[in-house]
């Protein structure tokens, strides 16, 4: 059975259709399966969807166009709670960097790389593969790519991702760009994050609270 892994974010969206109404479908009638999960991650303004399939599937990924992230308020709805109880556990965070002390930029983004990379240096637009680990100053993590078992694949310093990211593997304000293989981690205040409004809030209640600053541990794997 394939499963909907949704990330939600911060500004745009990719264009490519995403298949949302069959999902729905698959949610509407199979309400307990517990194959469906919506976390939070490094993207900017959009819902990044993408299939994981049985060995035996055939494996398919894809972004939603903004009409698509509409039909997708049903699916936030009734799996937010699930996901409020979503618990990350530690071993899910093995590739949690560990680095020595950061390096602040004047925008107030912080960085500090705990292996440098060796391979092709990210440059903009180019479309690359990264895994990641993000949390909050208070240690709380709120989404993994690790665990998910899956690198997110994006274009890097065009605005698919917040611009805490962005600046911190193409290089921005004295921090060198990112080379396959690297591994930083980045300190984001909010307005390099999701600012005010803060990340996957309902009803009073925010996976990333509003101002928060985000802590992602960052694995350049490389050219998509």
């Amino acid at each position: 059975m394939a499963s909907l892994h949704c990330t939600v974010s911060s500004s745009s969206l990719l264009s490519q259709p995403c298949g949302i109404q069959s999902a729905v479908r698959k949610l509407s009638s199979s309400s307990s399966s517990p194959a469906s999960s919506v976390s939070v991650g490094p993207r900017r303004n959009g819902i990044v969807c993408s299939r994981a399939a049985e060995p035996s599937a055939e494996k398919s990924s894809a972004s939603c166009s903004r009409r698509e992230v509409l039909g997708l308020g049903g699916i936030l709805a009734m799996e937010f709670h699930g996901l409020q109880a979503m618990a990350i556990p530690p071993e899910a965070n093995a590739a949690q960097a560990t680095c020595g002390e950061f390096n602040v930029t004047a925008s107030g983004l912080a960085y500090c790389d705990s292996e440098i990379g060796s391979g092709i240096t990210a440059s903009k637009g180019m479309l690359i593969k990264a895994h990641y680990s993000g949390r909050l100053e208070n240690g709380s993590t709120f989404d993994s790519s690790y665990k998910r078992g899956k690198p997110l694949t994006f274009r890097v310093g065009v605005g698919e991702v917040i611009r805490g990211w962005d600046q911190g593997i193409l290089g921005a304000d004295g921090i060198p760009a990112m080379q396959a293989g690297g591994k930083r981690t980045l300190k984001i205040p909010a307005n390099l994050g999701y600012g005010e409004r803060g990340a996957g809030c309902r009803l009073g209640s925010c996976l990333i609270p509003p101002n928060s600053t985000l802590i992602f541990d960052v694995e350049f794997v490389g050219k998509a």
